[in-house]
């Protein structure tokens, strides 16, 4: 049982009418929906959503493209397993493996490698998705691929930035946020003195947390304490991350990608927020190995998905919640996560 005593008489202290605290986190937003976190809380504190689910953050154009290559002929296409039930325009991969696309699904991007050197008569493309976690994966597969001369191996790269993302939010003002309960897997690489820009520009607290409920409500109650202090930091709760992150995974990254302008869900273009090859690397770009056309941004009609990574609104108060989406048949991709 989560002790939530703590929250309610740092609350008491609070002068806020009202605390929303952020949680950019997919792993955070299951653990406290499965352990039903909410419901224990003082009535005037609320956790909402962020941008913190890879899978969700992804723009549809994105999908249409890995739907297109899916259905080319002599092409494998290699991700990870929570992409496959994604709609897009044209179906999901699971609607294009149901009508013969060849698409395997891997717990690495090395995996995907092996995929190729398997398959050397057919064009192995891996989904890159996700933040700072998955990124040096994909970076050490592509460097992999070149030093091995495995030819037919290529990414398709949606990978993102955490920071840049939490800047668009803050700048726009839409959702009131008082402080952010930051992701662990991610705080890894990046460390926390990383979120020191964002305390310093706009006054909010950061506070890494691990993937328990108890490791949340600590995340939650250091970022209370700060409040109440006036004081606010970037700290973390959880011993795995470091202030300045890991070096070595950095490196990796910085050796394969770049920054670039990136689309995302509901938060449009963001400057230098995603990763994109090296010039040196572009061999192993799908986008130029296919010259693959842009697709445009769109969104799924009647989706609130866009609304929910943002903190607009929550899953339930989408009209479609249950009743046409469902995990069987989601429309939008938050409902692809259990």
């Amino acid at each position: 049982m989560v002790d939530c005593e703590k929250l309610h008489e740092q609350c008491i202290a609070l002068p806020h009418e009202r605390v929303q605290v952020m949680e950019i986190c997919g792993t955070h937003t299951m653990a406290i929906a499965r352990s039903g976190l909410r419901r224990l809380l003082p009535e005037k504190l609320k956790l909402i959503s962020g941008p913190g689910c890879p899978v969700c953050v992804t723009d549809q154009s994105y999908m249409d493209q890995a739907v297109m290559l899916a259905r080319t002929s002599g092409v494998v296409i290699a991700t990870y397993g929570d992409m496959v039930r994604v709609p897009g325009r044209h179906g999901s991969l699971a609607d294009a493996r149901a009508t013969g696309a060849k698409v395997e699904v891997v717990y690495s991007a090395d995996q995907a490698v092996d995929v190729a050197v398997r398959m050397p008569d057919m064009q192995v493309v891996f989904l890159g998705v996700g933040f700072e976690t998955t990124t040096p994966g994909t970076a050490l597969a592509v460097l992999r691929a070149r030093d091995e001369d495995v030819k037919n191996f290529s990414v398709l790269t949606a990978h993102k930035l955490l920071l840049p993302a939490m800047r668009a939010l803050l700048s726009t003002q839409e959702v009131a946020v008082d402080g952010f309960l930051c992701p662990g897997h991610v705080s890894v690489i990046l460390g926390t003195r990383a979120y020191d820009e964002i305390v310093e520009a706009y006054h909010k607290p950061c506070v890494v947390a691990g993937f328990d409920p108890a490791q949340v409500v600590a995340g939650i109650e250091e970022i209370l304490d700060q409040l109440i202090q006036g004081r606010p930091r970037a700290c973390s709760v959880y011993k795995s991350v470091s202030d300045t992150g890991n070096q070595a995974a950095a490196a990796v990254i910085e050796k394969a990608f770049e920054p670039a302008d990136a689309p995302w869900r509901a938060l449009g273009v963001i400057p230098q927020s995603g990763m994109t090859l090296r010039e040196e690397l572009a061999d192993f770009d799908a986008v130029k190995r296919f010259d693959l056309p842009m697709m445009e941004s769109y969104d799924l009609p009647g989706c609130c998905c866009g609304q929910v990574i943002c903190g607009k609104c929550a899953p339930m108060d989408c009209p479609m919640f249950a009743v046409e989406c469902t995990p069987r048949e989601p429309i939008g991709p938050c409902m692809v996560s259990s």
